[in-house]
């Protein structure tokens, strides 16, 4: 019985180092091939984001402006907080801008896009 058993075992082959090494490189290959895909991702979740923001501030100073005796837009953004927004919109990846004198509103990326 030990007889057989060694000489099945004999006959049984396995994986070469290199065909293992093969597997392990494409395996690699495929998972950056992943995470930059995410990443990009990420960018355009950042993006929309951003433009939501100036969206909903355009909205408010202009519900301001209608609403207000004088017909004027709001200094800053804080006057805005109680009444037409939640919060003052602070973005992780990118700031608004806003100017009192003409009521525009814009937004960009930590790397300067513009996203509107």
């Amino acid at each position: 019985m030990l007889q057989r058993l060694r000489s099945v075992r004999e006959n049984e082959s396995g994986f070469t180092l290199i065909e293992l090494l093969i597997v392990i490189v494409i395996l690699g290959i495929l998972s950056g091939i992943v995470v930059f895909a995410v990443g990009a991702f990420n960018d355009r979740g950042t993006m929309a984001a951003c433009k939501t923001d100036v969206k909903n501030v355009e909205v408010a100073v202009e519900a301001y402006k209608a609403k207000s005796a004088d017909n004027k837009y709001p200094a800053d953004l804080a006057t805005l907080v109680p009444n037409y927004l939640r919060e003052e919109p602070k973005g992780n990846g990118y700031t608004i801008t806003y100017v009192a004198s003409s009521g525009a509103v814009t937004g960009a990326l930590t790397d300067g896009t513009a996203c509107k």
